[in-house]
């Protein structure tokens, strides 16, 4: 009778140890002060940072949603870990979190060696980009349950904040300004959409030329990742609120008290090209509420620190904040 091994049901132990190998340098490359150990063991360890009061533990997770579809049939997989990252770490800094170490888990049909190391070694980038440490991950090589050249990402970020400064909410006053600090792109949300207006709409394909390079360079611009700006500027900036799903309209009031309301200019938002094209077909209130328009990050400061926020990042002025319902409005 003839025996079935593991690989003959679509799970290669070899591969994954090739992975490893390959991923190791990878995770060197992120190795921050404070990581204890290295890739191998059965968990990352980092040591709680010195200097804080009362530390206070503070974690994200994320992934990167259907942009993967477009990573994977354009073939192009070392970017989205960047997203990985930063889709976790921008939201840490909103609880004026400082990240210290990430953890991704990569789940595929069929793992091709090749491919998880370029997703990694984007991974490996937007923690460098982040400062914070890949210390660990999982690798699912799961047959039946994904296409053999699918993949899915998820991540998680750990940071640590000053307990009494966590709460920003308390803090935003009327008066207060509001500063967009731009996005790269669509970031990692909206693609659902986005692929039907411009692959199923408007017949578009990766190649097109699109603002001087192939549409799928637009496409898949990693997501900024605001983490040495919060660093340099911390001390001058009462709140954030990462662009997210949602748009500004649904994710700026997380920062608002019950009786203030942020009131933007629509104006003054400075609306990417792809957002453009895509509004050709899409409502422009919905594509406020899907899509980022051209801001990633909205910093609420004290109007005496507007011009060294300005100077020191691409930030410009797009609102304040006012007495009123809790929401933000477009005027």
């Amino acid at each position: 009778m003839s025996q079935i091994s593991y690989k003959d049901a679509g799970v290669d132990i070899d591969a994954g140890n090739s992975f490893v190998e390959n991923i190791k340098p990878l995770v060197k490359s992120t190795k921050i002060p404070g990581v204890l150990g290295g890739i191998g063991s059965f968990a990352g360890a980092f040591e709680l940072p010195k200097g804080f009061k009362e530390p206070v533990m503070l974690a994200a997770t994320d992934g990167v949603g259907t942009k993967l579809k477009l990573a994977i049939d354009s073939g192009i997989h070392n970017t989205v870990g960047i997203d990985l990252v930063a889709m976790c770490v921008n939201d840490l800094l909103c609880n004026f979190g400082t990240p210290s170490f990430f953890l991704d888990y990569y789940a595929t049909g069929k793992l091709d060696v090749k491919t998880a190391t370029s997703v990694v070694a984007g991974i490996a980038e937007g923690c460098i980009r982040a400062e914070c440490a890949l210390i660990g991950g999982e690798t699912a090589e799961m047959p039946g349950m994904y296409a053999s050249d699918d993949y899915d990402l998820a991540g998680f970020a750990v940071g640590v904040a000053e307990k009494s400064e966590m709460d920003r909410v308390a803090l935003v006053r009327a008066g207060h300004k509001l500063i967009a600090l731009p996005s790269s792109g669509l970031h990692s949300n909206g693609f659902s959409l986005a692929r039907k207006v411009l692959f199923e709409k408007m017949g578009m394909k990766f190649s097109d030329e699109f603002n001087g390079k192939p549409l799928i360079e637009t496409l898949l611009e990693p997501t900024n990742i605001y983490v040495k700006m919060f660093k340099e500027l911390k001390d001058s900036i009462v709140a954030m609120a990462h662009i997210t799903g949602g748009g500004i309209v649904e994710n700026l009031p997380r920062v608002l008290p019950e009786n203030l309301r942020a009131e933007i200019k629509k104006d003054s938002i400075k609306v990417l090209p792809i957002f453009e094209l895509i509004s050709q077909h899409v409502e422009i209130d919905e594509m406020y509420r899907a899509f980022n328009m051209g801001v990633g990050m909205i910093l609420v400061v004290e109007e005496a620190n507007v011009a060294n926020i300005l100077a020191k990042t691409d930030g410009y002025v797009i609102g304040e904040i006012v007495d009123g319902k809790r929401e933000a409005v477009m005027i």
